[in-house]
């Protein structure tokens, strides 16, 4: 189930999915989303969701960053049925109806995946900036799917930040909607 890398256990995959600007921004300064178009819906009624449910249908627990998961939260409607982790250094309140699906962990990315994986989660949703550069920056990541909305913002927090020395990584598919969101996939070499 899983696999060793540089001698020790991870998850199989880890995952991430997530919009940004044109001008690659995945919020506002102040984290503010407002730049994202509202849900469409296909033809046969149901909403499109570009994707997002055929990953969720495969992965064990979504990791955040505590940004991420206020930003949630403000949402009002808890929108996840896997359970979640939250990545803080600074500790969150988590309320007590989320308490048996979420929990907050600290640490260093690589030590994080390999606890979930001896705790059984082998494909994890990586989600918030700060987490996914944190992930790339250590590795981890082998999966990224970004959907490009038709927006320039002007600033923001940007997807990815600095790194230590360049990811390769392989195109596999790119595929354009027509609202204008562009989505790549690309897997980490």
């Amino acid at each position: 189930a899983f696999f060793s890398f540089g001698g020790m256990q991870r998850a199989r995959s880890c995952s991430v999915f997530i919009a940004q600007s044109l001008d690659g921004f995945i919020a506002r300064k102040d984290g503010g989303i407002d730049w994202l178009p509202a849900p469409e819906t296909r033809e046969d009624g149901t909403p499109e969701v570009f994707g997002y449910n055929e990953l969720m249908e495969g992965i064990d627990m979504l990791v955040m960053g505590r940004g991420s998961f206020e930003k949630v939260l403000s949402f009002g409607e808890w929108p996840y049925k896997k359970p979640v982790t939250v990545l803080t250094n600074k500790g969150v309140s988590i309320p007590e109806n989320l308490s048996q699906s979420v929990r907050s962990m600290s640490g260093d990315p690589a030590d994080i995946v390999q606890k979930l994986a001896h705790q059984g989660f082998q494909h994890l949703y990586i989600d918030g900036g700060n987490t996914i550069q944190q992930f790339l920056r250590a590795g981890l990541i082998q999966k990224l799917i970004i959907s490009t909305m038709p927006v320039l913002i002007g600033s923001g927090l940007p997807l990815f930040g600095e790194l230590p020395n360049d990811i390769k990584l392989q195109h596999i598919t790119t595929t354009s909607f027509p609202n204008g969101i562009v989505q790549s996939e690309y897997e980490i070499q």
